[in-house]
């Protein structure tokens, strides 16, 4: 039952916030024209700031347990890989391909995982999760790139060369090369006894303390104001195939492989990032990039509403399985 009141508590804000924004489009407060240009905002300025304060933030990248990060990075790729021909018989419409490509592998890590690995498993569990961010969120932008890449809107073939230009492009991907580069600086002046950080620039520090504050809430509201209840029906295939993959065969997989073949290599602060890996929801970021990048936004942000409402159930029977095979 705790479980599942944390799960229910984790995802209520997010439906909350999803709602208002909802009623604000009803309200005539947020049209498409405002929306779109608060997307480009979220994906260009605001998630930027935030990953590359959560590299940033990170303590240190030599407390980093190569083992760990091999699997969940190697399970993620096996997921990403075996997903596309699964996708292909499913739906037959390009920008909805890679949008359902995109929700089996993209899980909602920094905004519910972390979070969820230290309720599992205390401290030690928030601090495997969020070194482990610095390998799983670069993997998750990079594979969407692709994802969306592949399945274009003018069903043209994809391009090897179009594809890593827009990897090199994504604003996400800069937001966190900034940020292990910064890392990478302050590990440098920890050695060199230099008593400098980029946070005594006070007056920048908070400025991207701001922005990445404001990704989260207004990648929210925008989804809110985007989510039509109408289109349910026509993308009730997608969203069923969307809501299964991620919040049971994913997470069976994912964690259940960790379990069958690693249980005594990897210990309960590992299992709980394992969670936020494999058992969250669809990141909130997805629907941004989606539209960024030309795919089916109205089933992006179904995708994110309708695994975030699951994930009050798949996250409780997750925790309870992993405690009673006495994992936590």
């Amino acid at each position: 039952m705790e479980s599942f009141l944390f799960a229910l508590k984790a995802v209520s804000p997010i439906i909350l916030t999803v709602a208002l924004g909802y009623i604000l489009k009803k309200k005539n407060f947020m049209n498409e024209t405002f929306v779109k240009a608060a997307n480009k905002l979220v994906f260009r300025v605001f998630l930027p700031c935030m990953l590359f304060l959560n590299v940033y933030n990170i303590s240190s990248l030599g407390d980093i347990d190569l083992g760990y990060v091999i699997y969940a990075v190697g399970a993620g790729l096996v997921i990403f890989g075996a997903g596309l021909p699964v996708v292909m018989m499913v739906s037959k419409q390009p920008q909805r391909r890679g949008v359902l490509w995109q929700s089996i592998y993209r899980s909602n890590y920094a905004l519910i995982g972390i979070p969820l690995a230290e309720s599992l498993f205390g401290s030690a569990g928030a601090t495997v999760a969020s070194l482990l961010s610095a390998f799983v969120v670069p993997s998750f932008n990079i594979f969407a790139v692709i994802s969306l890449s592949t399945f274009r809107s003018d069903g043209g073939k994809p391009n090897l060369r179009g594809t890593v230009t827009g990897i090199a492009k994504n604003p996400l991907i800069h937001g966190i090369l900034a940020g292990v580069l910064a890392l990478c600086i302050r590990m440098l002046f920890v050695r060199g006894g230099i008593g400098f950080r980029l946070s005594d620039i006070t007056p920048l520090f908070t400025v991207l303390e701001y922005m990445s504050r404001m990704a989260t809430p207004m990648a929210l509201l925008c989804l809110g104001a985007q989510f039509e209840f109408s289109a349910v029906a026509e993308l009730r295939r997608e969203i069923i195939f969307g809501v299964l993959m991620r919040t049971v065969f994913v997470p069976l997989l994912g964690l259940g492989t960790a379990y069958l073949f690693f249980r005594d290599v990897f210990g309960g602060a590992q299992f709980a990032a394992f969670v936020a890996v494999f058992a969250t929801p669809v990141a909130v970021s997805s629907v941004p990039m989606t539209q960024e990048m030309d795919g089916d936004v109205v089933l992006a942000g179904q995708l994110v509403v309708w695994t975030t409402l699951a994930s009050a159930v798949s996250v409780f029977f997750v925790s309870f399985l992993l405690k009673a095979a006495g994992v936590f």
